[in-house]
């Protein structure tokens, strides 16, 4: 099995990914699927969390904080997500209310006790907008990314990619820290796609060729990037999610990329002067 990219669907509705057993120095990922009435409780320990609610409704605690009756969208691909951030060392709690609830807990080992404390994103607090241009632009939600909504480490958001269209495109890396160029992060990808057919495909590859692989995105799949340029494309007739969150030397997002594909930023430049001039 491919060690940075499988497919969790077979799991039970609970599963765990955490470091340093997943190869990762910072960044862990859960995913719980709670059916109406059920519950799941835990501490945060050393991380420091954003639980995205994914669909359903749920109650959440952490420590004397209530945020309740959170959550409002079927499935990922129906707007925005409502979030709550965990700090570390924090005692929390879940409640699926109403029907299934199935949730994901981006998480960073921060190794200390968080100042900040636990707090809601509302859907309209999630910025929204588009990446790329043409055949590779893709759509996102900018969930938490800089001190409007703060964390130690972490930094989260979603991106949505049409019928046929690639992602994070040119491919980029963020794995060696050398600011202003580039700051070190890992990155975790989590794949939704919107039919249960549906598929894409993910490029992962790095300069020392320790990392080379394509591989097959089907719904549920996970995708973790210590290191290495990375893209992923959505087949035809399919819209590919991912939720993503980073972690790493400072929050912050300096992309390097790939030298051999920089002269398609200059296209993307090109392009998007003759759209808007058409667009007069």
């Amino acid at each position: 099995m491919n060690q940075h990219f499988f497919n969790i669907s077979s799991s039970k509705p609970h599963f765990v990914s955490e470091p340093p057993m997943n190869g990762m120095k910072y960044l862990g990922f859960e995913r719980i699927v709670l059916g109406c009435g059920n519950s799941h409780t835990a501490n945060s320990g050393d991380f420091e969390i954003f639980l995205v609610v994914l669909s359903g409704k749920c109650d959440v605690k952490v420590n004397d904080k209530d945020f309740s009756s959170i959550g409002e969208r079927k499935s990922v691909f129906l707007g925005k997500p409502y979030t709550v951030y965990i700090p570390p060392r924090s005692d929390y709690s879940i409640k699926a209310i109403g029907f299934t609830c199935e949730l994901v807990l981006a998480k960073a080992f921060v190794g200390v006790k968080s100042d900040i404390p636990a707090y809601l994103i509302t859907p309209n607090e999630v910025a929204a907008g588009k990446w790329g241009i043409s055949n590779y632009s893709r759509t996102y939600h900018q969930i938490a990314v800089d001190d409007k909504h703060p964390a130690v480490k972490l930094m989260v958001g979603e991106t949505f990619t049409p019928s046929g269209n690639w992602s994070t495109y040119p491919p980029h890396r963020h794995e060696r820290h050398n600011p202003p160029e580039e700051v070190f992060l890992e990155e975790i990808y989590y794949y939704r796609v919107d039919h249960p057919k549906g598929w894409g495909i993910a490029r992962h590859y790095s300069d020392d060729g320790t990392i080379n692989f394509a591989e097959i995105i089907k719904d549920d799949t996970l995708h973790l990037i210590p290191k290495g340029y990375h893209t992923a494309v959505a087949a035809p007739g399919f819209t590919v999610y991912y939720l993503w969150f980073l972690a790493g030397e400072e929050r912050v997002q300096i992309p390097y990329v790939d030298p051999d594909m920089r002269f398609i930023d200059q296209a993307t430049k090109m392009i998007k002067n003759i759209e808007d001039n058409l667009s007069l």
